[in-house]
């Protein structure tokens, strides 16, 4: 009772710690909390550093009954934003009651930032020590980007699920978004999370399918039994279609990715699926042989392909809502273009969700990024060769024959990406080497030689010299179809100057030119 606030925490967390804190308290601090909190508190705050800036702890306290749980919150020189901070809270399923704010600067100057929040929820019959790591874990993950800030996360306190388990049903869900599958993503969600039972019997079925130490087709089959079983209770006709759509995905995957390692070089927040198309109900047609999906929060990307051996470049795509869309079209034209070159097309793109708001240097470096994680995780899936013998990907169920063809051509927005994409063919020691993505300096530039283009335009050379008509001295009129940014139509109208565009379409504009101007319309052409 005679010894002093300061000197118990001295006690408890040492002279040099200790003293290395308490002249930077804020009023107030030594009275909202014990020594012993703040013991730990300074503890935390020296093991917090650049790399690691932010600790959360969820804990009950018996000083306040009416509000015993809480959740406190400690960040390395950056401010904690309530805006930023409640969302999340709340997207846990957590209720924010109160908060306590404490600005700390220590001994050399650095500020430490805590919030104490008093948290309520309204799930019955949790076990804080099950969901404390699951928790604490996530909410690290959501402040580091490395998951998504939506009602998914409620499945940590609702189903006890991990946040990478999570990541697996949002996967799926986004995937879903792609097919034209009549619900939202908000209803979806809605269905998934109202039922966190189903939910979890979910990700035990994905697990006893698809972990490479632990599938088990007995297990996945009482778990697909069950979940059959409890979806004739679930009172919503959409919320039946939605769970039961998510186990018929899960049962198409033929391999993902969701269990390589850091070790294997994965990024834990890029989940692949790679999907028997024919096996999913309702697909837009024509249906791909396969098709692999790719989720991640900074990208989503998609890669289908008609046949096991078939070519096609990866696009850079605009068109988020729909991406799969734009891209099945497109693989329907490079089956019947490829039809001379190898048995059938295929076709990939990706969409990047997070563009800085910056110079072009950052958007580019940006979409690189998203193109990295993209080609490096379909490579993560596929089969290589090694002396002949065909090599299964680490960690990975396949339930697909062996598929070891897989080629990235140049297409629009990566024209310059080609030797991007074979420099990590080459950190995979991929059996194809620098013929995975045609172009770059090992091979041939399409966007510089317009290779695609230079064959059309000897023909259409031919056709009006057959007609006595000179392409280079004589103007000719040109309806287009595509644009400048380098298609067939782009690339060959920088052949010559002669030509008179009178119009041209592509998906998002039509041009028209009654009186076109050859010699300068070829200038800004160029």
């Amino acid at each position: 009772m005679t010894t002093s606030w300061h000197d118990q925490v001295i006690a408890l967390a040492g002279k040099t710690v200790a003293e290395r804190y308490l002249p930077g308290l804020p009023a107030g601090y030594s009275s909202e909390n014990t020594p012993e909190h703040a013991a730990q508190d300074f503890k935390i705050l020296d093991t917090l550093n650049k790399e690691q800036p932010i600790h959360i702890a969820l804990y009950t306290t018996t000083e306040n009954t009416d509000f015993p749980l809480h959740c406190r919150l400690m960040q390395r020189q950056q401010p904690i934003v309530l805006s930023d901070i409640l969302p999340m809270l709340e997207n846990f399923g957590f209720r924010v009651q109160s908060e306590n704010p404490y600005k700390i600067i220590s001994g050399n100057d650095t500020a430490y930032y805590i919030s104490d929040f008093t948290l309520t929820h309204a799930y019955a019959n949790i076990d804080l020590n099950t969901i404390k790591p699951s928790f604490e874990s996530a909410f690290l993950a959501l402040r580091q980007g490395r998951i998504e800030n939506d009602a998914y996360n409620q499945l940590t306190l609702a189903a006890s699920l991990s946040w990478q388990d999570i990541t697996l049903l949002r996967a799926y869900t986004k995937y879903l978004k792609q097919t034209a599958f009549r619900l939202s993503q908000a209803a979806i969600m809605k269905a998934v999370v109202s039922h966190a039972d189903i939910a979890k019997d979910l990700i035990t079925l994905f697990y006893a399918l698809h972990h490479p130490k632990d599938h088990d087709d007995y297990l996945a089959k009482t778990i697909q039994d069950r979940i059959v079983l409890a979806l004739a209770d679930v009172a919503s006709l959409d919320d039946d279609r939605a769970l039961r759509r998510l186990m018929e995905l899960i049962q198409a995957t033929l391999r993902t990715n969701a269990f390589q390692t850091t070790a294997d070089g994965r990024d834990e927040s890029i989940i692949a699926f790679k999907l028997d198309s024919h096996r999913i109900p309702d697909l837009p047609l024509p249906l791909p042989l396969y098709e692999t999906f790719v989720y991640s929060p900074r990208f989503e990307a998609i890669h289908l392909r008609n046949t096991k051996v078939a070519r096609g470049g990866i696009r850079y795509s605009d068109r988020p809502d729909d991406f799969r869309t734009e891209i099945l079209g497109l693989m329907k034209a490079q089956k019947v273009k490829n039809a001379v070159i190898v048995p059938s097309g295929a076709k990939g793109g990706f969409v990047v969700k997070q563009l800085p708001q910056g110079p072009r240097e950052a958007v580019q470096a940006e979409v690189i990024h998203c193109y990295q994680g993209f080609i490096g995780t379909l490579l993560d899936i596929t089969d290589n060769i090694l002396k002949k013998d065909v090599i299964r990907p680490k960690n990975v169920v396949c339930y697909d024959d062996t598929d070891t063809y897989l080629v990235v051509a140049a297409d629009k927005g990566t024209a310059s990406f080609s030797d991007i994409a074979n420099e990590l063919s080459k950190k995979h020691q991929f059996w194809l080497g620098d013929a995975f993505a045609s172009g770059g300096s090992t091979g041939y530039d399409h966007k510089k030689m317009g290779i695609t283009a230079r064959g059309a335009w000897e023909s259409i050379k031919r056709h009006f010299r057959e007609l006595g008509i000179d392409v280079f001295t004589t103007p000719i009129t040109v309806v287009g179809i595509g644009d400048m940014s380098g298609d067939v139509f782009g690339n060959g109208a920088l052949y010559t100057d002669q030509i008179k565009l009178i119009a041209a379409f592509d998906h998002r504009h039509i041009f028209i030119d009654p009186r076109p101007d050859a010699k300068k319309t070829y200038e800004e052409r160029k």
